[in-house]
């Protein structure tokens, strides 16, 4: 593919998501890597994260993996990333706040307080990493049921700055998910910590982008 045929998939998402509808994620990710030619993928190394990190980098080796670390990650976590950094051929980028905090200053889940905490310890870093990549593509583990906002989303869909967001798994169920974890040996972590997310059906704000 050219950059003229992932403009035109831009141009033309509902037909494209309904293409891939009942595609499996191998399929989905090769089609789109081959219009792409600095896609990134992002994870939390939350719960299911290696499967997304697996698929994609079954089809492409060292494309940048962008984690915005909080600093408030579970030493679980913490041991999961490397072993997944260790273990699948990617390019893990790091980004850490440029303000840190300790627990003693987490804010309450609400309030300005709340939102400034977001902005500069997940989304500063996130949108630091944007600009350092240039991302045409970016691969993301959400899926259909975690939030109302990513209900309205698909598998294919637009950011606020015209990147093409990629959703490989976004209609798997846990129990499909599982099921891939299983048939590739992959490891998963549920002990799990973003200060950024109080409720596990909110959005810290990345995904808005």
């Amino acid at each position: 593919m050219t950059d003229d045929q992932l403009l035109y998939i831009k141009a033309h998402l509902d037909e494209y998501n309904e293409m891939l509808r009942d595609k499996g994620p191998e399929h989905i990710i090769r089609f789109i890597l081959s219009s792409s030619k600095r896609p990134i993928l992002t994870s939390n190394f939350g719960p299911y994260s290696a499967s997304l990190i697996h698929a994609v980098s079954k089809q492409r080796n060292g494309i940048p993996l962008i984690w915005c670390d909080t600093g408030f990650n579970t030493q679980q976590t913490l041991n999961f990333a490397k072993r997944i950094e260790q273990s699948l051929p990617i390019d893990l980028k790091r980004y850490k706040p440029s303000k840190k905090y300790s627990e003693s200053e987490l804010p309450s889940e609400s309030g300005e307080a709340f939102q400034n905490f977001v902005n500069d310890v997940k989304l500063e870093p996130f949108k630091r990493a944007l600009a350092e990549h240039n991302p045409d593509v970016w691969f993301t583990n959400i899926r259909r049921g975690q939030t109302a906002y990513r209900d309205t989303l698909d598998i294919l869909s637009l950011t606020s700055d015209g990147i093409l967001k990629v959703s490989p798994f976004y209609f798997w169920t846990d129990t499909e998910l599982r099921g891939y974890l299983s048939q590739f040996n992959l490891p998963n972590e549920f002990i799990y910590f973003d200060p950024t997310k109080p409720k596990s059906n909110l959005e810290c704000g990345i995904q808005f982008k």
